[in-house]
């Protein structure tokens, strides 16, 4: 399974949920952001940490742009 793929099918069961959730993304141990799925808006919260330990945070109502966001993320970190 591609890295792609493996964001997918995790804000995918975030998704299909019937309740509120929230799932960390990590890189080699260390924490790169946080996602919230909000079931009464159906929309995804995207916080990204950044080294000062503050957090951007980003809305999404759009599974793949928020699957893309993360990917992006983690693949940043590999190059």
């Amino acid at each position: 399974m591609s890295l792609l793929e493996g964001i997918l099918s995790r804000l995918k069961t975030m998704q299909d949920a019937a309740e509120d959730s929230e799932r960390y993304f990590e890189q080699n141990g260390v924490r790169k952001c946080k996602v919230n799925f909000y079931t009464k808006t159906n929309s995804f919260e995207l916080k990204i940490y950044n080294e000062d330990g503050k957090a951007d945070a980003f809305q999404f109502d759009n599974i793949d742009m928020a699957a893309i966001e993360i990917f992006d993320l983690l693949q940043s970190e590999d190059s």
